[in-house]
């Protein structure tokens, strides 16, 4: 997909959509000015790799192992692993790109998929691209997308976010029905399944929050969100997004779907056995195992498709890129690590994968015998296998630089539509033209 060039600016976009943060990063902007004439610049480290990234259950986690891994053969290198939440890496990055001030910036920072394109887009010079100095030719399709600009990729992925259907086999039990009906199923056909459940057991099908993800996950299963192959916005007249927002308001409306109000609540709904299932990234499971009176009740299938639009059994919802920045004085150390650990380390994944449940999108690790393992916690089903099975078949899609702006004005419509409150029609309408307003900006 090709993006047109557009006349934008980041942090006005980002001050549309998060106007709270206004005065945070601008107070910042205002200490880094206030502080430059007087501050010294550190000592450069040739030997000392910063990286920023989030969770430590999981990305710090990733890294505090690679830096072992990489270490016995570079013992003299430090890694200097530092917890940024991510939206606070966003800001930190837009403050420090438009005072033009990097020489307090990482290394190499952790960047989520849907907002790597737009850093790209707007900050073009700001990152190094990898290609020719890390292989990613062995990585899924769909993550190498999600870092490609003009010929070449600026991003080492890392995380995979492929969605599966994680199913309580007890309550579909209860109903009559078997794990194996809802795979390799549709969305209609799930509703009728759910339907089945709901009068059966009293329990909800699936549930969703209010900013609900299943939007995105419905939509990347046929290969597209927002925009159109010219990159113009595609959401008023967008049939897939009308058949998502039909099948999502009848879904509610049966109680087949039970809407949350926040994600506490929602985690609460699947672990309590209030909902059948959850249909999410793989990162999931993460909030479903610490339940462990439901140990052995649980397994996982495929996503519903659509039935009457180009569509698979596989999505996404998450995932990030190591992305090295080009204010980096070790550039060639940080390649190298890359290249070694996140593009070149089957051990790697292999130890984080049991307790974090990271599924790779570099593809030789999914070859490893740790993806075989049992889980007990889902009846003995080696759902890792699963899962990395169902991480080939994602289709490779773009966000774009606006995947945002769209995605978020998608959203505060589709939620008229959920509650009943606003025709199918009118919600993408103003959905269209708040997004292109925004983007214009």
């Amino acid at each position: 997909m090709i993006f047109r060039k557009r006349r934008t600016n980041f942090t006005i976009m980002e001050e549309n959509m998060k106007r709270a943060h206004i005065l945070g990063t601008l107070a910042v902007i205002l200490i880094i000015a206030a502080s430059s004439c007087t501050k010294k610049e550190a000592a450069h480290d040739p030997n000392t790799l910063t990286i920023w990234g989030w969770d430590p259950n999981y990305n710090v986690l990733a890294v505090n192992v690679a830096a072992e891994i990489y270490k016995r053969e570079n013992p003299d290198v430090k890694i200097n692993m530092v917890e940024v939440g991510t939206n606070e890496i966003q800001q930190r990055l837009i403050t420090a790109f438009t005072a033009r001030r990097t020489a307090d910036l990482p290394d190499i920072v952790l960047i989520q998929d849907r907002n790597t394109e737009k850093f790209l887009a707007t900050y073009p010079d700001a990152f190094l691209p990898v290609t020719g100095k890390v292989d990613i030719s062995q990585f899924a399709g769909f993550a190498r997308a999600t870092s490609y600009m003009d010929g070449k990729n600026y991003g080492v992925h890392f995380g995979s976010g492929v969605t599966g259907t994680f199913i309580r086999r007890d309550i579909v039990e209860q109903a009559g029905l078997n794990v194996s009906d809802f795979n390799d199923t549709t969305w209609e056909r799930f509703m009728e399944l759910g339907m089945i459940v709901k009068e059966k057991t009293g329990a909800s099908m699936l549930s969703t929050p209010m900013e609900t993800d299943l939007i995105q996950i419905m939509l990347q299963s046929t290969g597209a969100l927002y925009f159109d192959e010219n990159g113009n916005t595609n959401i008023r007249d967008n049939q897939t997004l009308k058949s998502v927002l039909e099948i999502l308001r009848g879904g509610i409306e049966s109680g087949v779907i039970l809407m949350t109000n926040d994600w506490p609540s929602y985690l609460r709904s699947f672990n309590s056995g209030t909902t059948a299932s959850v249909i999410q990234g793989v990162w999931i499971i993460g909030s479903i195992v610490p339940e462990t009176s439901q140990s052995g009740k649980w397994a996982v299938v495929n996503t519903p498709r659509f039935a009457n639009i180009d569509s698979v059994n596989y999505s996404s919802n998450g995932g990030s890129n190591w992305m090295v920045l080009a204010s980096s004085k070790n550039q060639d150390l940080a390649m190298d690590f890359l290249g070694k650990t996140f593009a070149g380390s089957v051990e790697l994944f292999e130890r984080i994968l049991p307790t974090s449940g990271a599924v790779a999108t570099w593809l030789p690790a999914l070859a490893s015998p740790v993806y075989q393992e049992p889980q007990a916690f889902f009846g003995g089903q080696r759902i890792f296998a699963d899962f990395a099975d169902f991480s080939d078949r994602v289709p490779p899609i773009r966000y774009g630089p606006f995947n945002s702006e769209a995605h978020n004005a998608v959203i505060r419509y589709a939620m008229d539509v959920l509650t009943g409150s606003m025709s199918v029609e009118d919600a993408l309408n103003r959905a269209q033209s708040e997004a292109d307003f925004v983007i214009r900006q």
